[in-house]
Parts: C-alpha cells; sequence; structure tokens
C-alpha cells in the first residue's frame, strides 16, 4: 500500500480537490496543514513552496499529476 502524505494549507481549492478526490477513491492520505510550522518547516525541506505538495511512499510530487497518481494507486 502507497504511503501518501498531503501538505495543504486552508482556503486552498487544488488542497479539497485532491482530498476529495482520494476520499471519493477510498483512498487514505494524512493531511498535514501548514498552518502548522513543523509541517511548514518539513514541506520547505523538500523545496517544495506550494500546496498541495504530494509525497508519494516519500517520492515527492511538486504538482498534482492526476495520471501518475491514479497509475500508482491503481486507480482506473
Amino acid at each position: 500500500m502507497t504511503n501518501i502524505v498531503i501538505y495543504t494549507q486552508d482556503d486552498c481549492p487544488p488542497c479539497e480537490f485532491i482530498k476529495n478526490y482520494l476520499s471519493d477513491k477510498d483512498v487514505s492520505y494524512t493531511e498535514k496543514n501548514i498552518s502548522n510550522s513543523q509541517y511548514r518547516n518539513e514541506m520547505i525541506d523538500y523545496d517544495a513552496f506550494a500546496t498541495p505538495f504530494i509525497l508519494l511512499d516519500d517520492e515527492p510530487m511538486y504538482q498534482v499529476d492526476m495520471d501518475k497518481l491514479n497509475k500508482r494507486l491503481n486507480i482506473d
């Protein structure tokens, strides 16, 4: 099973979209809202400066790539 971590922020439509999409597909994920400075610093450590920032098994996804996401999660 793929470990998914999504770094988000409040009032972020793309963040809401990806969370809703994964929930609709019954895919579990961990959300880390960058209003928490620890999570913001973790994200910056990956040289990521925009949300949503996704880690798939610790592999950074700097832009939401639905094709890659679906392929990695075996979603049709």
